[in-house]
């Protein structure tokens, strides 16, 4: 069988028959957009004797989703989740409870900074590495549950015997523990809290939080002490948590709790007499700083309790807030943030401040070795705490009154500008700046004060004619410190505000300031941090990179960033703004030369063990700045940069191969600009940039990459009538093929390769249609070398994609023959005008044509075994439809190849009934057209055989 005959084509009138009929449509009120309104008929059935059913309609507006009208509204997979989630099943009281938290946990706005995020703060700051101490509870059996069987007397008298010997239990003292064993030991503790809890060791639990809180009264190592705090007072807030949820459980009444504003009436008796019972059972604690805080910790238990009782608690609560507030620094911290901060009063932490100056305090320093303005850093965290809770929604007079009583010391001042609104401190930053310069520097250090204040001023505006004066104040004490370290943790802060309210010079200035006390003894490699976020807020404010090159300290500041990974950072943050506000391309040369260095730098960071990742990301950003520069008419001077950019950055083949692409989309302008009708001057520059892609493709180490790379430039030369290139390249592309690896990586996974060679052969077979044939290489002689690549290349013997190919070059052989091509390339004869239809290049194509069918049913004789029949069938159908849409079939031989193939395809019962009864279909309709009436005798060839 041979495939001497294919169809004559007539593509116009083809494409006419195939086009959709337009139908004229009256669209009136009607748009695709617009709601649709539904009638739903609702039935109603009557109870009432010798009633009828009455049926009444509603209409909807509104768009109803089909999908949840089916199921009724609810959601299958939801329903699933919620029956397999524990969360979702668990009993009201829990909910409620969930519901209530959420509800506390929302009773301030976002503008309020949680305790958690300070949390963290604390932990990271204040460290230590000395020796740390700690006594833990030894838990004895006595204070383990009862069983189920023992009197509630036996129960009531064990417990009260625990109570006895509540500070008296068996402790185990660890010594020399290093700040991180002391923070595993604390979490035991935390740990040991909840298993008591939660096995009914309720005693045991009140052991252990008083023996936690006994630990604050401990403040050897006080640098650590604020760190400490944190981690015990989180044993104490289980403990309060535990607490609450047990009495609040206990309200469930019919399985109904409590509503979320209730009130101690709705509270039942056995409920107020647990509460008043852990009342009690605190008030027995002897020493005081345990008794303090452990009553603070369950002070929300209150709500249950009577109004009467409330008042006598709260009464002792707040004369035991005065007694600890003077009693140590240990109490006010704790204090401060324990649940009942919103009690305390600022007035009293005003007056209990002067201890710190007395006798007590400062032996306790001078034996810790700790200095004055160290030791007043470790109160920062509970002033700005309380300070904050003050401040959160005051009015202005409140404010003002606490800047008046704190104006005086250092670190309460810089409380106030850390606490208060960022509004309240702009408007009045001249006289935040007189108050900090009446402070005493001895007691907190000034530079500090102006920083927390232009940490405010970077937040919200002065008035504008201050704004110069107040630089002008901050920056003589900053530029006045002479400890790098203090210097740009200040000019860090202060940059911000200078690119916020000036312009290029003082920007400019601040900068030249900033090189000038971090470059001696190369000050500068500490302070990497606070270099890279004055870079940050630079390029934030001033995003026009002209103006940004235009200042001169800009790029010696950059050369501060001595370390490759902090300057390979800087780098890539300055290309994510150009590529983010850069929105017209530029060719400006100070921008270019600048973004060229800064490209460069991150080219040659990398190395063999760079992370693919990091080259992606280093890639992208130099492929963001290629695109965006531009040199308008100026081809050549385009061309020049993108070799320059070449030899730049070789090592990143994804800019490899971006420069490809913007040579060719160079190459396809200058055609566009010169309309196809190139003169020798352009000519000659498309043919440069041709040969740019030829020399680059080679580099690239991706195989598919470098084979779509010769097809794309091979288009982009034919296009502009380079055709000696144009065939370079295809034969570039042929010699590649047998290259191609059994195996390639997609996204980190190994793919076989077939699929996606299957994929590029289609496409060169639809390019290989218009190129025209050499006159010195013989009749289709790309066609006949890419054959002869594909029969010597191995495939897997699994796969059938050799075949797939032959098919598809008997598509391009079949378009080959016509008298006139399905599509041309402007300006270039393709082969349909070369030969005009000549005898002897139809008979060429004629034995190809032959060589290509009888591999193909070679193949499917060899897919004649038992495992292999669904193959064959598969195969036979797809050969079946390529005779039927590019064949003759008036041809005898060729008539009774498909009929052979359509029974074969039916033979073994593994076609798809279904697509043979629409083949079928589509040949009947066919024979209706003109000149397809021998479709007809061929439908009556073609029987249709059930599996059976």
């Amino acid at each position: 069988y041979v495939f001497r005959h294919a169809r004559s084509r007539n593509y116009v009138s083809e494409s006419e028959v195939c086009k959709l009929e337009s139908v004229p449509l009256d669209f009136g009120d009607y748009h695709p957009l617009k709601p649709i309104t539904v009638t739903e008929s609702k039935t109603k059935k009557m109870n009432r004797k010798g009633s009828t059913s009455s049926t009444s309609s509603s209409s909807s507006s509104s768009m109803m989703d089909p999908l949840s009208s089916v199921l009724d509204g609810t959601d299958p997979l939801s329903l699933f989740a919620a029956a397999a989630d524990p969360v979702t099943t668990a009993p009201p009281t829990d909910g409620a409870r969930r519901k209530r938290d959420k509800d506390e946990n929302s009773a301030v706005g976002s503008d309020f900074e949680p305790w958690s995020s300070k949390r963290g703060e604390i932990l990271a700051r204040y460290t230590t590495t000395e020796k740390l101490s700690i006594n833990l509870y030894m838990g004895s059996e006595k204070g383990k549950a009862t069983t189920a069987g023992s009197a509630v007397s036996e129960k009531v008298r064990t417990r009260l015997e625990e109570l006895d010997d509540l500070e008296e239990g068996s402790q185990k003292e660890l010594l020399n523990l290093t700040q991180q064993d002391y923070m595993n030991r604390i979490e035991e503790l935390n740990q040991s809290l909840k298993d008591a809890w939660s096995s009914d060791q309720k005693v045991k639990a009140l052991k252990i939080v008083i023996q936690c809180s006994k630990l604050l009264s401990d403040t050897t190592v006080i640098q650590f002490y604020p760190s400490k705090f944190v981690l015990i007072t989180d044993i104490l807030d289980t403990f309060g948590k535990l607490v609450y949820e047990r009495i609040l459980s206990m309200c469930v009444d019919n399985r109904v709790s409590l509503p979320d504003n209730f009130s101690p009436e709705s509270v039942n008796d056995t409920a107020k007499e647990t509460c008043l019972n852990w009342f009690f059972k605190i008030a027995s604690i002897r020493e005081l700083i345990p008794r303090f805080y452990v009553e603070a910790a369950i002070l929300k238990c209150n709500k249950f309790l009577s109004k009467t009782l409330q008042g006598m608690l709260h009464n002792i609560c707040t004369f035991l807030i005065v007694c600890c507030c003077f009693y140590s620094y240990t109490n006010f911290i704790q204090f401060i943030i324990s649940p009942i901060k919103f009690l305390f009063r600022a007035t009293c932490f005003c007056l209990s401040f002067e201890q710190i100056h007395g006798d007590t305090v400062q032996n306790q320093l001078v034996v810790q070795c700790v200095e004055i303005p160290l030791y007043l850093t470790l109160y920062s965290p509970a002033i700005d705490w309380i300070l904050q809770c003050i401040a959160y929604h005051a009015p202005d007079v409140l404010l003002t009154e606490m800047m008046e009583r704190c104006k005086k010391l250092g670190n309460k001042l810089n409380s106030v500008m850390s606490a208060f609104r960022a509004e309240f401190i702009a408007a009045r930053s001249m006289d935040f700046i007189g108050m900090i310069k009446e402070c005493d520097e001895s007691g907190f250090p000034k530079h500090l004060l102006f920083r927390s204040l232009g940490l405010n001023l970077a937040l919200a505006d002065p008035p504008e004619n201050d704004r110069l004066q107040i630089l002008n104040e901050a920056w003589k004490v900053i530029t006045k410190l002479k400890n790098p370290q203090d210097y740009i943790n200040c000019a860090e802060v202060w940059v911000e505000y200078t690119c916020r309210h000036f312009t290029k010079r003082e920007v400019n200035t601040v900068l030249a300031d900033v090189i000038k006390h971090m470059t001696p003894d190369r000050a500068f490699e500490d302070a990497y941090p606070q270099l890279q976020s004055i870079i940050q807020k630079v390029i934030t404010y001033i995003y026009d990179f002209a103006l940004l090159f235009s200042v001169e300290k800009f790029l010696p500041f950059l050369d501060m960033f001595q370390k490759e990974s902090v300057r390979v950072e800087v780098c890539k943050c300055i290309m994510e703004s150009f590529i983010k506000h850069q929105q017209e391309s530029t060719k400006d040369p100070v921008i270019l030369n600048a973004l060229l260095h800064i490209c460069k730098t991150m080219h040659d960071s990398v190395n063999a063990l760079t992370l693919e990742d990091e080259k992606r990301t280093l890639a992208a950003l130099i492929n963001g700045f290629i695109k965006m520069v531009s040199f308008g008419r100026d081809f050549e001077q385009q061309l020049s940069f993108y070799v320059e950019a070449r030899s730049m950055f070789c090592n990143l083949e994804p800019v490899l191969v971006q420069l490809i692409h913007s040579v060719n989309q160079l190459a396809m302008e200058t055609r566009r600009v010169m309309k196809g009708n190139h003169s020798r001057k352009t000519a000659a520059f498309v043919r440069a940039c041709v040969a740019f892609c030829f020399i680059t493709i080679p580099s690239l180490s991706s195989i598919f990459t470098r084979l779509n790379l010769y097809l794309h430039s091979g288009q982009v030369a034919l296009a502009n009538q380079c055709l000696s290139q144009a065939d370079a390249f295809f034969k570039a592309a042929v010699s590649l093929v047998p290259e191609v690896p059994k195996t390639i990586s997609v996204d980190g996974k190994m793919r076989a390769s077939d699929a996606f060679l299957l994929e590029f052969l289609c496409n060169f077979f639809s390019t290989l249609l218009v190129v025209p044939d050499h006159p010195e290489q013989g009749v289709l002689f790309l066609v006949r070398g890419l054959l002869n690549v594909i029969q010597d290349y191995t495939w897997e013997d699994n796969s059938d994609d050799k075949v797939r190919i032959y098919t598809n070059v008997l598509h391009l052989l079949s378009a080959m023959t016509q008298e006139a091509y399905i599509y041309h390339v402007d300006k270039v004869d393709s082969n349909d005008t070369l030969y005009g239809g000549d005898s002897k290049f139809l008979a060429e194509i004629n034995k190809l044509s032959e060589t290509v069918v009888s591999q193909i049913l070679d193949h499917l004789k060899t897919l004649g075994k038992e495992e292999t029949l669904r193959r064959q069938s598969q195969l036979a159908l797809y050969f079946f439809n390529t005779i039927l849409a590019h064949g003759d079939l008036r041809n005898n031989r060729l008539n009774q190849l498909s009929v052979n193939l359509w029974n074969l395809a039916q033979k073994h019962g593994f076609a798809d009934t279904k697509t043979m009864v629409k083949t079928l279909e589509h040949i009947k309709r066919r024979s209706k057209q003109p000149e397809m009436s021998h479709f007809t005798d061929l439908a009556l060839r073609l029987p249709l055989q059930s599996r059976t």
